[in-house]
């Protein structure tokens, strides 16, 4: 699929994102596991929902869909019967995550407390991508778990029960595998501690804690007790600010723009892109701030800015990973050299991210290289239009789709159909922030 992006005069609109992935993934999971019965409201859509949907669903999990009369997925409501700790079956086929990390790493530790025999896979890029890192310390808690080269990628086979708890540095900074190992720490004899190299998303932890789960935060350790009975809770899930950062993009570098995202997650271990901005002196301003099931909302305003170019590495990573790109497209409209350092985790995602971002910004003519963990780039204030290809990446697509928002010309996006992996409505809200639904 090919989508077509000219540069219009203004940007102004009203988006609302769609639910934030992370949260949605937890919410779902835990209330499995949870005794009781939740609804959770705002479910992220699109192809990584589903995938945590059919391993839940696969393992017995009940999880029923009750769908929006207008039609509006978004407006769905999940109501999920919870099966307590035990609750869970051996499933009869391999469970199978897709192309969702979240989902294979988040459901391993679930599996590897569960007294049975059970295989996860994901579609042939998740495949590819790096399991070593929670294969290690699951066997470290006891469980039997196997993979292809040397176990460090799936399919993983995974024979669990019986872990213990034990004191594990992280030598990454990974909310996925944090929670891995917190979801399986539930189901182990003992403490599990968790020590963090750098703060990183703590969805899992507030979610546990407002379960009702054994769990305390010292700093950057992580402690989780196993014995209490999690207590299923209702989520409305906020809007995701990782959807949210392509509009905020857009206006910050658009000469005439004005947008607003309502209703977006602002967790303080998921705001860098808005410390980014600001840093560049995007004009940012955030308003209605409420909570949301233990989780910060607001609705975030950014206007057509002058933006100076600024250093995004160290502890600022791991709470805009997921941004990269689009900060990148930020930096070719920014005065000065940008620099990214501290990414080499990107170099695993759906795709080379540190790469595929600096070819497709290149062939955009943009003034873009590549370090061995991040990039360089020095602002030009412009773009022109190109064709350029996704490589199956989501985050990839989506900031290409923005760059032909601010590009002269037009921009080709091929397999512009990877957006919906995370943001099925995505190249429709980019036609609505350019004005393409108005008349005439």
């Amino acid at each position: 699929m090919r989508e077509r992006v000219t540069a219009p005069a203004r940007l102004e609109a009203t988006v609302s994102p769609p639910g934030d992935k992370s949260i949605s993934h937890r919410a779902v999971l835990l209330n499995s596991i949870a005794l009781g019965t939740a609804t959770v409201t705002n479910l992220c859509v699109g192809d990584d929902r589903a995938s945590m949907l059919r391993c839940l669903r696969g393992l017995g999990a009940s999880i029923e869909r009750e769908a929006d009369p207008g039609g509006n997925e978004a407006n769905d409501r999940f109501i999920i019967r919870g099966s307590s700790m035990d609750g869970l079956a051996e499933p009869h086929e391999t469970l199978n995550a897709g192309n969702s990390g979240t989902t294979l790493r988040l459901v391993s530790g679930l599996l590897a407390g569960q007294p049975y025999f059970s295989v996860i896979t994901g579609d042939r890029s998740l495949r590819s991508r790096p399991m070593g890192r929670i294969v290690k310390p699951l066997r470290e808690m006891g469980a039997r778990v196997m993979g292809r080269s040397e176990d460090s990628l799936a399919p993983l086979a995974i024979r669990g029960g019986d872990l213990h708890g034990i004191e594990y540095d992280m030598p990454v900074a990974s909310a996925q595998v944090k929670s891995c190992l917190l979801i399986a720490g539930l189901h182990a004899q003992g403490k599990t501690v968790i020590r963090q190299p750098a703060a990183t998303r703590d969805h899992t932890e507030r979610m546990l804690e407002r379960m009702g789960g054994d769990i305390t935060e010292d700093g950057l350790t992580i402690t989780v007790r196993p014995g209490r009975t999690l207590s299923a809770t209702d989520v409305r899930v906020p809007g995701d600010i990782s959807s949210a950062a392509y509009w905020l993009v857009a206006a910050a570098c658009h000469p005439s723009a004005r947008v607003t995202v309502l209703n977006t997650g602002i967790n303080p271990t998921r705001g860098g892109i808005l410390e980014v901005l600001r840093a560049m002196g995007a004009r940012v301003t955030v308003t209605h701030v409420r909570s949301e099931g233990g989780e910060e909302a607001a609705d975030i305003t950014v206007e057509s800015s002058h933006l100076v170019a600024t250093e995004v590495a160290g502890e600022l990573l791991p709470r805009l990973i997921d941004e990269v790109p689009v900060i990148a497209l930020a930096a070719c409209f920014a005065k000065g050299e940008t620099v990214v350092r501290d990414a080499q985790e990107l170099r695993g995602k759906e795709s080379d991210r540190i790469r595929t971002t600096v070819q497709g910004l290149s062939r955009l003519g943009a003034d873009i290289r590549e370090t061995p963990d991040g990039m360089v780039i020095r602002g030009t204030g412009g773009l022109r239009g190109a064709a350029v290809g996704s490589h199956g990446d989501h985050r990839l697509a989506m900031t290409l789709g923005v760059a032909g928002l601010l590009a002269t010309g037009e921009t080709v996006v091929r397999g512009a159909e990877a957006a919906r992996v995370s943001y099925p409505n995505f190249w429709d809200d980019l036609r609505a922030v350019a004005g393409e639904h108005r008349e005439a």
